[in-house]
């Protein structure tokens, strides 16, 4: 806290742990701002109340040993998608009923310990009428809010290049879904690798708005995931995306930095280092593990509790065992939790057993629960291959994909 003195006023700049926060009043008026309580006339702060011992409590439950997240915070659109492909209509209904086979599948406390819902879901119930909400916490799981609202065209960048929009209201919604009961967010952010690119614009506008978002978030009580994706569309090397990586996480922590974002209670959701889908010299789990585990090591500070891994379009299987490579490196430092924030890399067996059919729902739930148990194990290095069968090597790659 910054004071200056003068027969006239006295101005107070304070820069809350959780963001950055100017707060201008007058000499003699009491403030309050995101909790800060001033007493301009004593120029003392009387009380300070922050989030900042639940953040971090939350980020490391969340990123605790063998357990990860379950990220079913497709939109109404992206689920649409998903029916479609297996002859299920997008209603209203189905997507309750489908989210209620998801969180009530039993066991599934026993890997996942937070699941990110989409706004639709927040306001969903079982079919018995309890709180989606509600039923995840008394089973010891967090819920999490997709808050991002999609992206628009970056004009002044290279061709497709996108930021992320949602920032203007963010304050009130995240006010609104904390007392909702939801304890940690994300916003994803879209990169793409060419021949050019990403462009140092992209960078920098997509990299800033998710620390602005985190600083938002913060000082409302949810643990900011921030997802600065890079999307494995292309024919790039992954010696290509390990460098384009690097770059973007660098500047990530920079602008994290600068917006004075608590990164005891942030996570981390990036893309693994991969080759692009249409290169034909495909790398294997080993080089996978090694590159992307580097790419870490050089640019993410060891306060940061956990790295959450998107799956990005790989296979069911592949996710695991990717996953499970990089928690069984040896002689390279990993300070924080190397874990799993999967959709489609835990789903795609169950929605494609469900099927839509009530009769279904026990069966789809096992192949929940059997990808559920193998990130678990691969999160602790453990993972010994083959969960789900044929199946789990399914390619999931949607190209350009969008929640």
């Amino acid at each position: 806290f910054f004071f200056f003195n003068d027969t006239a006023t006295t101005e107070i700049y304070t820069e809350q742990i959780v963001g950055s926060v100017r707060c201008v009043q007058e000499t003699g008026i009491n403030a309050e701002y995101m909790g800060i309580i001033i007493d301009l006339s004593n120029k003392k702060i009387l009380e300070m109340q922050t989030y900042r011992d639940e953040l971090i409590e939350t980020a490391n439950r969340i990123t605790r040993a063998g357990f990860g997240i379950l990220a079913a915070d497709e939109s109404t659109g992206t689920i649409g998608k998903k029916f479609d492909s297996f002859g299920i209509e997008n209603t209203e209904e189905n997507r309750r009923a489908y989210r209620d086979l998801l969180f009530t599948t039993p066991e599934v406390e026993n890997y996942i310990s937070g699941v990110i819902l989409f706004e639709e879901t927040v306001h969903q119930s079982t079919k018995d009428g309890k709180n989606f909400v509600e039923l995840l916490r008394g089973k010891g799981i967090l819920s999490g809010i997709k808050l991002d609202k999609g992206t628009l065209p970056l004009n002044s960048g290279l061709p497709d290049e996108t930021y992320t929009v949602g920032l203007d209201d963010l304050h009130k919604r995240a006010a609104y879904f904390y007392e909702k009961g939801c304890r940690f967010a994300k916003w994803r952010a879209v990169l793409r690798i060419s021949r050019d690119g990403p462009s140092d614009l992209a960078i920098s506008e997509n990299t800033w708005a998710l620390a602005r978002y985190a600083a938002i978030c913060q000082a409302n009580g949810l643990v900011p995931i921030v997802e600065p994706e890079i999307l494995v569309d292309g024919d790039h090397t992954i010696e290509r995306c390990a460098q384009v990586s690097e770059k973007v996480i660098a500047a990530q922590f920079k602008a994290l930095n600068d917006n004075r974002v608590l990164l005891e209670g942030c996570l981390l959701k990036p893309n693994m280092v991969t080759s692009g889908t249409t290169n034909p010299n495909r790398a294997g789990s080993q080089q996978i593990a090694e590159l992307t585990v580097r790419v870490l090591s050089r640019t993410v500070p060891p306060a940061l509790p956990g790295v959450c891994f998107l799956s990005g379009g790989q296979s069911e299987e592949e996710a695991s065992v990717n996953l499970n490579a990089m928690n069984s490196l040896q002689g390279i430092k990993r300070p924080w939790s190397l874990t799993f924030s999967y959709g489609r890399a835990l789903q795609h067996s169950a929605v494609k057993t469900w099927g839509g059919k009530a009769e279904n729902v026990e069966a789809a739930q096992k192949a929940l629960i059997d990808r559920a148990r193998a990130n678990g194990q691969a999160q602790l290095g453990q993972y010994q291959g083959g969960a789900g069968g044929a199946a789990g090597s399914e390619s999931l790659k949607v190209a350009n994909y969008v929640y």
